[in-house]
């Protein structure tokens, strides 16, 4: 490969790739935080584990459906103004959130957030659909996830130590306080993204709903989204509960065990991606989905382990959760028309955190809290999360199948 060619991305490119992947950092940690602050607001909101599902729950329906509401209209507006829109009622929600004195107003608070913040995502990819290549998009969105692990390196450390040193509010509080600055820097210097809007000849928001949601092709990836969804969602709610009551690790370490994990998930990121370009997305969607089954059957099934044990297998599991995140997304991002990439980024990410949701809710049946604090029947979620990595796998094997063909046909 040569130098020239190396140099794939203007200065302006670079600028997108990086407010986008700190946007992405704010809304993934405002989900992300309940996780680990699942320890202290049990205990704090004396809730139990199917209430605390829920609420990670209320954000994921939500969030689903505002997207719906919101695909008719995604390729009718400037994706910048839609974006901006959109976050400033996702700041709005998360100071909601900062300042709810009990569960009841808690959950609403994340409705609120959700109904924003649901959008955003979708928003963004739609974006990096439309400035960059697909050659390049495996990259890009490595650089995107790298939020998940950035999450963890700075926003879930320093969220648990806020959270342990005030109280449990104070990791919100840093999340809008951030996110303002974020926002002004959008506003400022983020050029228009207008492109899509010559191509768009629908004669209405909801007939272009509609049409969108009645491609059949479409349809087949959605699918695959809720498959990818349920093994995301089911473990992650309970991951911190499970870690203090089932592992024995103790509180105090939490932060060390996420910060430890998000560095090498911040490392891995944009090296995953550039190997989803070099040897295909289903080819490393794969090796994804061996290593989170093999890591998950361990995990859940583990008694009281060492800390550097499951920093170790935390590790594992997440460059597998990354290797799957990314080279899906690229592979997705292949789907759909520019005319329709708005909508069908609205819908596809109203699936992914409605399919969330439920799995979030059913997780919280399925495990049960006994007297002595630990989770019980952890090792069920592991079983279902494992049935839905194998099902998701022929899933994408199909749409890496259709992507090849229409490319293929592009050339000819």
């Amino acid at each position: 490969m040569t130098a020239a060619k190396e140099k794939i991305f203007t200065p302006y490119q670079v600028f997108i790739i990086a407010v986008l992947s700190i946007l992405q950092f704010t809304i993934i940690l405002d989900f992300m935080v309940l996780s680990p602050l699942g320890a202290i607001l049990m205990p704090a909101l004396k809730i139990t584990p199917a209430q605390f599902g829920m609420v990670v729950s209320a954000y994921a329906f939500s969030a689903g459906a505002s997207g719906l509401l919101a695909a008719g209209f995604a390729d009718r507006f400037d994706r910048k103004k839609f974006l901006l829109f959109f976050y400033a009622g996702f700041l709005a929600g998360t100071f909601l959130c900062a300042i709810a004195p009990t569960y009841h107003l808690l959950l609403a608070a994340r409705i609120v957030t959700g109904i924003f913040g649901g959008v955003i995502g979708s928003v963004s990819f739609a974006i990096i659909t439309d400035l960059f290549k697909v050659e390049v998009r495996g990259r890009v969105m490595g650089f995107v996830q790298m939020a998940f692990g950035a999450s963890q390196v700075l926003g879930l450390p320093i969220g648990l130590l806020l959270a342990n040193r005030f109280e449990w509010h104070a990791p919100f509080w840093m999340i809008v306080f951030f996110g303002l600055a974020l926002g002004i820097i959008l506003m400022v210097y983020m050029k228009p993204v207008t492109q899509h809007l010559a191509m768009s000849h629908d004669q209405n928001a909801f007939q272009h709903l509609s049409k969108t949601l009645s491609n059949s092709l479409y349809l087949r990836t959605f699918l695959s989204t809720v498959l990818l969804a349920t093994g995301g969602f089911m473990l992650m709610p309970f991951g911190s509960a499970f870690s203090t009551n089932n592992l024995g690790i103790d509180i105090d370490q939490l932060p060390v065990l996420y910060l430890v994990t998000g560095v090498f998930g911040i490392v891995m990121g944009p090296f995953i991606g550039k190997i989803s370009d070099q040897v295909g997305s289903f080819r490393l969607f794969a090796i994804g989905s061996i290593i989170n089954m093999v890591i998950v059957a361990i995990y859940t099934q583990l008694g009281i382990t060492p800390l550097w044990l499951c920093m170790v297998l935390n590790i594992i599991l997440f460059a597998g959760i990354s290797a799957r995140m990314i080279s899906s997304s690229a592979l997705i991002s292949a789907i759909p028309s520019l005319n329709d990439r708005g909508a069908f980024m609205s819908i596809n990410a109203s699936i992914q955190q409605i399919a969330g949701g439920v799995a979030s809710f059913v997780a919280g049946l399925i495990v049960i809290q006994s007297p002595s604090g630990m989770l019980e029947r952890y090792d069920v979620l592991g079983y279902v999360v494992i049935a839905s990595i194998v099902i998701a796998l022929a899933m994408i094997y199909w749409l890496d199948t259709y992507v090849k063909q229409k490319n293929s046909l592009a050339v000819v």
